[in-house]
This record gives structure tokens, sequence and C-alpha cells, in this order.
């Protein structure tokens, strides 16, 4: 347990780990028919991110107990002080492909500081792979430094998704076709996968009409230290915006320029 102010590279060093020994967690129930449970919101929820989420609140509040947590299944439990300090949790980013035996699942795990983000980790346990940063500190995959792409026509650029259908429900089906026919092709590797995907290099343009916190929460601080953008759809640099757009840097301003949002 820890009271003093920790270096980011100790912070990070702990939530590689606590990702890890989540991880580890929904490993024990993939690909084993867990029945899921529908929450309010129609999305489907298991014991395995329960578990998972619980994890992660022990170990941060044994490690780090000044810091307050923000979790997608338990909600926000604050710190024993007033810190400044907030971990943001999405135990299973992906819940729909975990439950159908799909590997593009992933633990979240996000620090903010007075809402600005510190670090960030994406871990994929079926895949073995984390993809992580740290303000200042660059973007790894795996302990590999990752960089965006070098693409800079849209014409040659791969664009993901998510989920279709929200692209109508959200009233953005126009934009996003406007990029579908901007693009060289398009593919629904979608969730945490496809802005990780981004952020190695492996495809340009990432965007989602709806996000939650606990979606968003590593996302900015890996795309930028990766070389790339993460923004709300209008521009705005932003884990806060309930939207999500991701690029490598050099596509900004022409995809900003189609979404015309």
């Amino acid at each position: 347990m820890s009271t003093a102010t920790p270096s980011l590279d100790a912070l990070l060093a702990f939530a590689l780990d606590a990702a890890w020994q989540a991880g580890r967690v929904t490993l024990g129930y993939y690909q084993s028919g867990l029945a899921a449970e529908r929450k309010a919101d129609n999305s489907p929820v298991t014991l395995a991110d329960r578990q998972a989420e619980q994890k992660l609140r022990e170990l941060i509040t044994a490690a780090w107990p000044d810091h307050a947590l923000i979790g997608e299944e338990y909600g926000r439990q604050p710190g024993r002080v007033d810190s400044g300090y907030t971990w943001i949790i999405d135990p299973i980013d992906g819940t729909k492909s975990f439950i159908s035996g799909v590997p593009f699942y992933a633990v979240l795990l996000a620090l903010v500081k007075d809402d600005q983000p510190q670090l960030g980790v994406i871990h994929f346990p079926a895949l073995n792979e984390m993809v992580y940063a740290r303000r200042g500190g660059g973007c790894y995959w795996n302990g590999r430094p990752a960089r965006v792409s070098s693409v800079s026509r849209l014409a040659d650029a791969v664009l993901l998704a998510s989920d279709l259908d929200t692209f109508a429900r959200f009233n953005r089906q126009d934009a996003f076709q406007r990029l579908i026919d901007a693009t060289y092709f398009q593919r629904t590797w979608g969730d945490a996968y496809g802005y990780a995907l981004v952020a190695t290099g492996r495809a340009e343009i990432m965007l989602d009409p709806v996000m939650a916190l606990w979606d968003c929460g590593p996302l900015q601080v890996i795309l930028e230290e990766a070389g790339g953008t993460f923004t709300d759809w209008r521009g705005t640099p932003t884990i806060f915006g309930g939207e999500a757009v991701a690029t490598n840097g050099a596509l900004f301003a022409p995809v900003m320029d189609l979404l015309g949002v």
C-alpha cells in the first residue's frame, strides 16, 4: 500500500501486471459456454466481467488506496483522499466477442490525473498481446515501440468500426458512408482491437458514434503516444466525449472534413 506520489513508470508497471491478472481471470471462462445476462441497456455481461473487475478493484485499492475508481460493472468508488487520480476499468471490452469465443476482446485499464489521461493499457488475453503507453513515454506493443502508419491518402487507408448499425441509430450514417466511399477497404474489427490496430500501424482510421468512458479510457494516451490522434467527432482530444475517432495523424484533417460535424 502506497500513499506517496508515484512515478508514471511505477504506475504503468503496476497497470500492466494488473491487466494481465484480470486477463487470466477472463481466460478461465473463455470458450467455456459461459452464459450472459442482459443489462438495462441490453448489453451483455458475464460472471467473467464481474470477477475481472473485482480483481482489478482489489489490486488497485490495495496498491493505491488514495486513488478513485470508475468501472463498467460496479460504478465509481472514491479514493481515501482526493488525490486527483482515477483509474478507469473495462474488465472485458467486447463482451459479445468474448461470449462468442472470438479472441478480439480486451481488458482496458487507464489512469487519469485531474481528468487528464496519464497512461493506458489494452490487454488481449486470448491473443497474448498488450498495447500500452504512458504520457511522454511512447507507445509499446508487447515490449516493442509502436507507431501509427505513414499512409497519407484516404484512398490507401483501412477504415474500421465496431458496429455498423450504430451509425444510423445515432444519425451518423451519411458521414460514415462518405468515409467508406473515400477509403481503400473497411472492416468491423471493432471495439478496442480496432483502436489498437491504428496505434500499431495496421489500420489508419477507427471510429464509433457512441462510446462509454470505460471504452475510451486508455485510447487517447495510447494513440497520441503512437503518433496518432484520438478525438470526439468534432476533433477535440478527449476520452469524455461519448464518441470516438482515431486516426494515424496524417489523415486527421481529411477525416474531419468528411465527417463534417
